[in-house]
């Protein structure tokens, strides 16, 4: 069983996934230098980052759907599945936690390990149905720029995505469009798993030592989410001090 589990991986997959954290290391490095003061970085307006930050959310979301296709398309492994989303809802109350001691005008309550959480369960019946996956994954990005009210911007609602303004927080990844991206990814999830055309990219390994790291890191990314900004934060706190 364990041998078949390796098996599924996608070493693709993983590499990406190593890329987007990559990335995300970046971002929340430039985050603290800029908290600091040593340099000076506008996140909340400013193209550049606000580009970069979507296209580090799209990587990762657009992965928890190919994964969630090619763990569960054989039917749901409800123990590695069920054990995932509790470490899942553990991390984001965690990560609820910390952000209300580290600045809680700016609380994280809906952030894309919470995000990621709810979508594990939302998108669960779309493994099986990888077109309608596709056309509501569409369908979900559009909403959000079709519609919208102030009655979504309740506090109570702003993790719908339909608000009007966004709220105050240093993370915030609402259902829509985001759960759009899933619904894709669960569609590519299909086409990497089971498309005769691609078998060979299933198959791609690179013997490289960056790729192959970012790969490790890749099958890692929880564990690394968690860990890396304390390590940046106090890293940077202890030589600024």
């Amino acid at each position: 069983m364990a041998g078949r589990n390796r098996d599924q991986r996608i070493f693709l997959v993983d590499l990406l996934r190593g890329v987007a954290i990559a990335l995300m290391v970046v971002f929340h490095l430039s985050w603290d230098l800029d908290h600091f003061g040593w340099v000076e970085i506008d996140f909340h307006h400013d193209p550049f980052w606000l580009n970069f930050r979507t296209l580090i959310v799209t990587l990762f979301l657009t992965l928890v759907g190919v994964s969630l296709h090619i763990a569960h398309a054989g039917g749901v492994r409800w123990v590695p599945y069920l054990r995932r989303l509790l470490l899942l809802v553990m991390a984001a109350g965690a990560v609820t936690v910390a952000s209300h001691y580290a600045d809680p005008q700016r609380l994280i309550v809906f952030g894309i390990l919470h995000f990621i959480a709810f979508a594990s369960i939302l998108a669960l019946p779309l493994v099986w149905r990888p077109r309608l996956a596709l056309v509501l994954g569409v369908s979900l990005l559009l909403m959000p720029r079709l519609f919208s009210h102030p009655l979504f911007d309740h506090p109570s609602l702003h993790w719908i995505g339909l608000g009007t303004r966004l709220p105050i927080t240093n993370d915030f990844v609402p259902v829509l469009p985001w759960l759009g991206v899933v619904a894709i990814g669960v569609a590519i999830g299909r086409l990497l798993r089971e498309g005769d055309s691609l078998e060979s990219l299933r198959l791609w390994r690179t013997e490289s030592s960056p790729g192959r790291l970012l790969a490790l890191a890749g099958r890692h990314g929880l564990l690394i989410y968690l860990l890396h900004q304390p390590l940046l934060y106090g890293t940077l706190w202890l030589i600024g001090g």
